[in-house]
């Protein structure tokens, strides 16, 4: 806690997603309620985003915790709350059938074995960061591939038309956790992403309820909505009156802070950092948010008056073949898998990454309802599907306050691009106290790309700021500025 005689810093927290929400939930913990959350939308959460349609919850964003267990800061946010009912849903991914674009669902015993291959290779790429071996894999896609050649070497010559097909079309969905092409994710930092134990864990009555505890109790007023920003000005302090920061919203209302947290996404600051920083990033910082990787993943959910499909036995994998991904020319290409919605008897949902997801959202409802039941009647054999009654869809990337879905580990990507993002602003080394602070998935190696990753940002920005009021007895002053010194730990 801190001492409740002393002053108490001005913070702005820009973004009202988890990482936003994590760093004010600690400061309530902590006893520091001068901060402001502004927040673009109309609603809290960011990237989660829990509707209903039908008779289920449709997760627009975050779909599951990714690792179930105590580790998971995720996980016991929800726990805590109350989210999770036992026995926990674990979605079981190798479950559902592969079919191919000529109408065939593919025999089980085949369809499993190339799975199981196919999940070894996948674990191989994996290992690639931890051995270290000084030389360039290249990209994902080309050590994949040559993996998948050589293992089909193994099958018997009836099976290897579908066995290649089940492969491939997997590697659509590793696209899907990365929401990019895989000629453009680094092979050898595929695996610097941390996997949490206990599976993939969906939460019953939607994602949205983590929120609830990480608004429960801030200040009154303390989360502006509708309030997207247009500059931060920062750095230029003449004396101890001026505020070391202001931050400029775009309907031209200012907050002064003497801390600034940046959660936007990493979308975001490719698209904006230009204009949104004055004056402007230093060169490190610009070249962080330029190499690592942002991809995009839409959903597409769609309602039906009666299935036509087997309730609780798994989706529909698209098993593409090799040629049919390399012509990429049109938008459901990108299509991984069609999945039934948790506790949903109606609703299906198809899963779309890359620029396909991008290419998607440009499309009308009735085209997107038309192509992807034509995509569904086209591998099942069946030309009399129905069509859906009702269809939503996602739309990040096309949507400036996100610009896409989350970070991944380019070809030029490296762990310490990831640190450059979350450093600091000023840094160690330089005479007055941080005044910038990055937080979200983007920020955080090995925890990338994950709700955990934002949440645990969040907090270790949070967490900053109490150690350096600590420190100064209360807000940054001048003559706290030049005490500062890059052996100073903040």
């Amino acid at each position: 806690m801190l001492d409740p005689s002393k002053p108490e810093p001005t913070v702005v927290i820009i973004g009202g997603g988890m990482a936003g929400l994590s760093a004010a939930h600690r400061f309530v913990q902590c006893g520091l309620q001068n901060f402001t959350i502004l927040e673009a939308t109309d609603r809290p959460g960011g990237r989660i985003h829990s509707c209903w349609l039908g008779d289920g919850v449709a997760e627009m964003g975050a779909t599951w915790i990714e690792g179930g267990c105590v580790a998971n800061p995720v996980f016991t946010l929800a726990a805590q709350e109350g989210l999770l009912k036992t026995p926990l849903f674990r979605p079981d991914p190798s479950r559902g059938i592969f079919c191919t674009s000529d109408g065939r669902a593919i025999d089980l015993p085949v369809s499993i074995t190339a799975y199981h291959t196919f999940k070894q290779i996948e674990q191989q790429a994996s290992t690639l960061f931890t051995l270290g071996c000084g030389r360039s894999h290249g990209t994902l896609l080309n050590f994949m591939g040559l993996r998948i050649q050589q293992e089909l070497h193994n099958f018997p010559d009836e099976q290897r038309y579908d066995a290649a097909r089940v492969m491939y079309g997997m590697t659509n969905c590793v696209r899907c956790r990365c929401g990019d092409d895989l000629s453009l994710i680094s092979a050898d930092n595929f695996g610097s992403y941390i996997e949490i134990p206990g599976g993939n864990i969906r939460i019953p009555l939607g994602y949205v309820g983590v929120l609830a505890p990480l608004l429960r109790d801030l200040p009154s007023c303390s989360l502006r909505y509708g309030k997207p920003v247009s500059c931060v000005r920062w750095g230029a302090i003449n004396d101890s009156k001026s505020p070391r920061a202001v931050v400029k919203c775009c309907d031209g209302e200012e907050f002064p802070a003497d801390y600034v947290i940046i959660t936007v996404s990493l979308g975001v600051l490719k698209n904006q950092h230009d204009k949104l920083f004055c004056p402007g990033l230093p060169v490190d910082k610009i070249e962080a948010i330029s190499k690592l990787g942002y991809g995009y993943v839409n959903k597409i959910f769609m309602e039906y008056s009666r299935p036509f499909w087997a309730w609780k036995e798994g989706g529909i994998k698209l098993a593409w073949s090799h040629d049919e991904l390399a012509d990429r020319c049109d938008w459901v290409k990108g299509v991984s898998n069609v999945e039934e919605l948790a506790n949903s008897q109606h609703v299906l949902c198809a899963w779309i990454s890359g620029r396909e997801a991008s290419d998607m959202e440009l499309c009308s409802d009735e085209e997107v309802v038309e192509s992807i039941t034509r995509v569904l009647r086209k591998f099942t054999g069946d030309p009399t599907l129905p069509y859906p009654i009702n269809l939503l869809r996602s739309r990040w990337c096309t949507d400036q306050h996100f610009a896409g879905s989350y970070s991944y580990m380019g070809m030029e990507s490296t762990v310490g691009h990831q640190c450059d993002l979350a450093s600091p602003l000023p840094g160690p080394c330089e005479p007055i106290p941080p005044i910038l602070l990055f937080a979200g998935e983007a920020t955080i190696p090995g925890h990338y790309s994950t709700v955990h990753g934002a949440r645990l940002s969040g907090i270790r920005e949070a967490e900053r700021i109490i150690q350096l009021t600590k420190k100064f007895g209360g807000p940054p002053t001048a003559a706290a500025s030049g005490a500062h010194s890059c052996n100073q730990s903040c």
